[in-house]
């Protein structure tokens, strides 16, 4: 996309927006009611809200995820166990634009897993484009891209790819957010879109603290979701804390389905570089 195009785009997105009324309202309060619910073994585990690094600005940001009690068998043959094991990866980013951020996740690695040990599991491209100055809008919108590069014990695919739609209000001090995730291994065609919503309803304390509950799901192909009980559902409990320097969100998330990992933990910790 040229930059004279996406400019046209986000203008037309301008004056729709410009009619968003309360029923606007009623159909996220639906989206949010909706099921929603867990990932399994992973490198990220976050709800975006279309906030991106600054014009001209990098920023580097570690995930670390760790899975207290999950499942002892792999996922598929020769993937990696996922309980006990401690996952992450760094997320390097650069505002292009006020609309546009281009990152990079390098590596994306597991410091243990059972049986495995530590290893280097691959690399992802992405691509975020949302409304310039999310924070200070109502209503806000994105959509993510992302390009995986994978060893074969952490994905059963090679290649894969993620599409994250972002749609989001800030109604002060409540932000309602819900990304519409579809996840490809490029095997299928468009019926075998994953569908893996991730949903945060989050209270801001104050300009510094935010808690939130977030819910992650994995809930099959679009075709033909999976049963009830072998999907992913789990629900978190998250703190946030936004400084000057550094940038600190924590939790912990409960799997309720037979599908999802029972107990996990996250740390994320961000700053920009320049």
């Amino acid at each position: 996309m040229s930059l004279k195009q996406g400019t046209g785009l986000f203008c037309f997105l301008k004056k729709l927006i410009s009619r968003f009324d309360a029923r606007a309202i009623f159909v996220l309060a639906v989206l949010l009611a909706g099921p929603a619910a867990a990932y399994a073994q992973t490198d990220e585990i976050q709800v975006y809200d279309a906030a991106i690094a600054e014009k001209g600005k990098f920023n580097l940001m570690i995930h670390s995820n760790f899975i207290g009690i999950g499942h002892k068998d792999p996922a598929f043959p020769g993937g990696l166990v996922a309980n006990h094991s401690f996952n992450g990866t760094a997320e390097w980013a650069y505002g292009v634009t006020d609309w546009f951020e281009q990152g990079l996740y390098m590596p994306v690695y597991t410091i243990y897993s059972p049986g495995h040990g530590g290893s280097i599991n691959g690399f992802k491209l992405r691509e975020l484009f949302v409304r310039p100055h999310a924070d200070d809008h109502t209503f806000f919108y994105g959509a993510n891209f992302e390009f995986s590069v994978n060893y074969s014990y952490w994905e059963s695919r090679h290649i894969t790819s993620e599409v994250r739609p972002i749609v989001g209000l800030h109604l002060k001090p409540v932000d309602l957010i819900f990304n519409p995730i579809v996840d490809t291994d490029y095997t299928g065609g468009f019926g075998n879109l994953e569908f893996v919503p991730a949903t945060r309803i989050a209270y801001n304390i104050n300009e510094k603290y935010a808690a939130s509950i977030e819910e992650y799901a994995d809930m099959g192909p679009l075709h033909k979701f999976l049963p009830g009980s072998e999907q992913f559902h789990e629900v978190w409990a998250v703190m946030n804390r936004s400084g000057k320097v550094w940038n600190i969100e924590t939790g912990f998330g409960i799997g309720v389905t037979p599908g999802a990992d029972k107990l996990t933990f996250k740390f994320m910790i961000s700053r920009d570089l320049n």
